[in-house]
């Protein structure tokens, strides 16, 4: 008698992959959860249906594996329940077949109402910060001051959701929320800019199809990583025939090159000084006139960033002597740290030193996504970046709050719903295709050509930007810089507004600013 063979490496793989696949295509036959809702928005009661769904990616018609679906993206759409008699339909013309067995044309039908497509950033974050914590009917409470509050946290009516003026369709991008992909190619290619944005191209047209939303006015809105990919995406639909109303990039990072601090790159140095003289004030470590308000700091700082600090930082070790000392001197004046360990530096700052170093008299840290917040260092007080005390603020709420929000939705409760994966973010190509060649020498990823092309193209695009004083992720000032490189002309870039908040990167966690976001949408939608 002979014994069982074992089975072999190829075969237990051959097994995975056919498990990757039929997950997928299990997850893409679930029909929507679907459940009605309302909330008080606006200071109205407003009706909605909110529908939780897969939709799938697929490979275009000239791939070896066309018509396998490579993802399935889990969206979650909130759609306007018109009144009873406001959708009435009329019956077509005597002898007039309704073509593809469709409904009668409702001929005093409203216009169609505008549907928005949101996400998150990360890479490796779901869409449930702008979710639950900004854009949709419901919301998260969260402390004003951006600390935070203690358990149990749970959502509640948002008065200042968009969903007053628009219809909200949130998406998870592959291996975050519940999306995955159907093999390790796909999740290869997924986990990469150009990947990332083919895939939630084609997610945005399959939820236009499925939903019958082909005549809405679209919109799109990103955060943080989500307008690296929204600029991008804008372009990419364009291109494949979905001409989109409007952009809104809230905190943005579409040039890696104005965030990235590494040798050779001085542009970030001249860009976060303006938001770390604004944090320096608020913290009580600023004195003569800078010290006056946080935006006589963020004043001072730009001024000096234009008129100085851009020039010396050319020259380099070229600047010597009393010149050199000038703008240690002023460095210090504006960050509130000492003037030796600006000099110790050689003239440039970065976001580690001074996150480490602004309160170390304290043994606190400041927070990097939410600056006004700080976080205790270890006994030791070691330079280690262990935490970000902005975003641990909001983690834990956001999580548990979302997990039972979902769950109320009526989702399965043992899916294990990814709010922000590691993971994904460690295995993100940050590489460009052009002209077909991977790389081609990009280090830092940019994807405001794509959108200065995308507002070339189309003549109705318009954009609207957000960003946060107290942000020292994607600090103002390296917005400013980016909206201002865009290569387009002067009456192009008309199109283009870039409005500010006194919170952090998240600046909807304060209320004044998660009401200032909705007016300057409405505004901005009205125009």
């Amino acid at each position: 008698m002979t014994e069982p063979t074992k089975p072999t490496a190829e075969a237990n793989s051959d097994e995975a992959k056919k498990r990757q696949r039929e997950q997928v295509e299990k997850l893409l036959a679930e029909a929507p959860v679907t459940s009605d809702g309302s909330a008080q928005i606006g200071g109205r009661r407003m009706n909605y249906t909110v529908s939780a769904a897969f939709v799938p990616v697929m490979p275009p018609p000239l791939a070896d594996d066309f018509g396998q679906p490579q993802a399935a993206i889990f969206t979650t759409a909130y759609q306007l329940n018109a009144p009873p008699g406001d959708r009435k339909r009329s019956p077509p013309p005597e002898g007039v077949s309704q073509p593809w067995g469709g409904p009668a044309v409702d001929s005093d039908a409203p216009a169609p109402r505008p549907v928005c497509f949101v996400f998150n950033g990360g890479p490796g974050s779901s869409s449930v910060w702008l979710h639950l914590g900004a854009l949709g009917p419901k919301r998260v409470t969260i402390n004003d001051d951006g600390t935070m509050p203690p358990p149990p946290y749970q959502v509640g009516d948002n008065p200042d959701s968009w969903f007053e003026h628009l219809d909200l369709v949130f998406i998870d991008p592959p291996h975050t929320g519940y999306s995955l992909s159907a093999s390790d190619d796909a999740r290869k290619k997924m986990l990469s800019v150009d990947g990332d944005v083919d895939a939630l191209a084609e997610a945005v047209r399959a939820w236009l199809a499925r939903n019958k939303r082909w005549n809405s006015p679209v919109y799109l809105a990103g955060e943080s990583y989500g307008t690296t990919r929204g600029a991008a995406l804008a372009d990419k639909l364009h291109e494949l025939g979905v001409a989109l109303s409007g952009l809104i990039l809230v905190s943005c990072a579409m040039d890696l090159q104005s965030l990235v601090f590494a040798p050779r790159n001085d542009l970030p140095y001249a860009l976060f000084l303006p938001a770390f003289a604004g944090v320096a004030q608020y913290h009580g470590k600023l004195g003569g006139p800078q010290s006056e308000s946080p935006r006589a700091a963020r004043t001072a700082a730009e001024a000096f960033v234009a008129e100085d600090y851009l020039g010396a930082l050319h020259q380099g070790a070229r600047l010597e002597g009393k010149a050199r000392t000038r703008i240690a001197k002023r460095i210090a004046e504006l960050t509130g740290l000492h003037q030796a360990l600006v000099e110790e530096k050689n003239l440039r700052l970065n976001d580690t030193d001074f996150f480490f170093e602004l309160l170390r008299d304290q043994g606190r840290i400041v927070g990097r996504l939410e600056a006004r917040v700080t976080g205790p260092m270890a006994a030791r007080r070691t330079r280690d970046w262990e935490f970000d005390p902005g975003l641990e603020a909001l983690l834990g709420p956001y999580t548990m709050a979302a997990q039972a929000y979902l769950a109320e939705l009526g989702l399965p409760t043992q899916r294990r719903y990814e709010v922000f994966s590691m993971e994904v973010n460690k295995a993100w190509d940050w590489n460009r295709r052009e002209g077909g060649e991977p790389g081609r020498g990009n280090q830092y990823a940019t994807t405001s050509g794509d959108l200065a092309r995308a507002l070339r193209r189309n003549p109705h695009l318009r954009v609207l930007v957000a960003s946060g004083h107290y942000d020292l992720g994607t600090p103002y000032a390296a917005t400013d810089w980016s909206l201002a490189q865009l290569d387009a002309p002067a009456d192009v870039l008309t199109r283009v507004e870039h409005h500010y908040y006194d919170a952090g990167h998240m600046m909807y966690t304060r209320e004044a600013d998660l009401k200032k976001l909705k007016d300057d949408l409405a505004r901005w939608l009205s125009a």
